[in-house]
């Protein structure tokens, strides 16, 4: 008996997608940004059909994300921060909280919640997954919710 397969397109047309931007560490989330914009584009979707929330840091991501999914106005939410290690705790607690947080929304809503929040130990690899060497993981997090608001469509039809 052959099983049935639900797989995403990665097509951005038509879909509503909402992103949440983190201020801290602006030179980097500007180009997560960027990316994520740009992939839309790519993709077929209309930066018409985007909605763009600047936040203070990355610990307010969650509560702007679940803002925007209470609306029921999105397809598919992204997240984009940059956490960089300093040399106390502060790092680890906040990327424990904006991690948990997130996953809470995408559960709570049945909304695609990704994660373009990068946690990294210094600048240069800030700057690595913004664009550089790493590719743009603001880009890579487009797409992750794009091609999970079709499956999701897909499952609930």
């Amino acid at each position: 008996m052959p099983h049935q397969t639900i797989e995403g397109p990665i097509t951005a047309q038509g879909l509503r997608l909402g992103i949440v931007v983190s201020r801290w560490n602006e030179f980097i989330t500007k180009a997560l940004l960027e990316g994520a914009l740009d992939a839309v584009r790519r993709h077929g979707g209309s930066e018409d059909m985007v909605t763009v929330v600047w936040v203070p840091g990355s610990f307010e991501i969650p509560v702007a994300i679940q803002a925007l999914a209470k609306t029921g106005k999105f397809d598919g939410l992204i997240a984009l921060g940059c956490v960089i290690r300093g040399a106390t705790s502060h790092y680890d607690q906040i990327a424990s909280a904006v991690t948990s947080g997130l996953n809470s929304v995408a559960l709570e809503t049945g909304l695609p919640v990704s994660f373009g929040v990068i946690t990294v130990e210094s600048i240069e690899q800030a700057i690595e997954r913004a664009g550089s060497k790493a590719g743009n993981k603001g880009a890579e997090a487009a797409l992750v919710a794009v091609e999970m608001a079709h499956v999701l469509k897909q499952i609930r039809a």
